[in-house]
């Protein structure tokens, strides 16, 4: 209860004094890829359940002559890649954690499609809300492999604390001041998980 009732002021303080950077992200974005500004997917939240998440939108709408995206790499934009680098992308993120969908700190919300894909041990991620930022993303972040990052996640659902929380706050900040592992090696973003090689 203590940890949702901090989610909240937490959030609110930060869309309040933060809403002029947010204008004016919402504002180059429009620029830079035009419409929408907002970036919409449907992930799963506790227990799985789904809840659309919001983020600045940081690629454009580029596709093949059969109408199927392009490759990460094809549609993140220099502009895009500066919006993840400083994770200004992730801003919008603070209305799911009012609305109770996310928290500030928690495993990072991935894609659906994966939810068949975890064994026993990494879908424990989903016993706590997703957070914006989370044990997982100030150990490594998208520059460690699948496996390293679920073992982190697991990890911190049964060791979470108040404390816990307030360290990795301040290890994110460091990250992101840092700009530091943004991406796979290789990638554009992260490689797709496609399971585990262990049950």
């Amino acid at each position: 209860m203590l940890k949702r009732v901090l989610d909240i002021a937490i959030a609110s303080t930060a869309l309040v004094i933060l809403s002029p950077v947010y204008a004016f992200v919402a504002y180059k974005v429009r620029k830079n890829l035009g419409s929408p500004v907002l970036f919409r997917q449907v992930r799963p939240g506790l227990y799985g359940q789904p809840f659309e998440m919001i983020k600045f939108r940081s690629m454009k709408d580029a596709v093949d002559v059969q109408g199927n995206p392009l490759p990460d790499s094809e549609r993140l934009t220099p502009f895009g890649k500066m919006l993840r680098s400083s994770s200004l992308d992730e801003m919008p993120e603070l209305w799911n954690v009012i609305k109770g969908e996310m928290s500030i700190v928690g495993p990072r919300p991935l894609l659906t499609e994966y939810l068949p894909l975890y064994n026993a041990e990494q879908a424990k991620r989903h016993n706590v809300r997703p957070g914006m930022t989370g044990h997982a993303q100030v150990n490594g972040r998208n520059a460690i492999s699948w496996e390293e990052k679920f073992k982190l996640d697991t990890w911190y659902v049964e060791n979470q604390s108040l404390w816990l929380d307030f360290k990795i706050m301040l290890k994110t900040v460091k990250k992101v001041l840092a700009k530091e592992d943004i991406s796979a090696e290789g990638e554009a973003t992260m490689t797709k998980f496609t399971g585990s090689q262990h049950d």
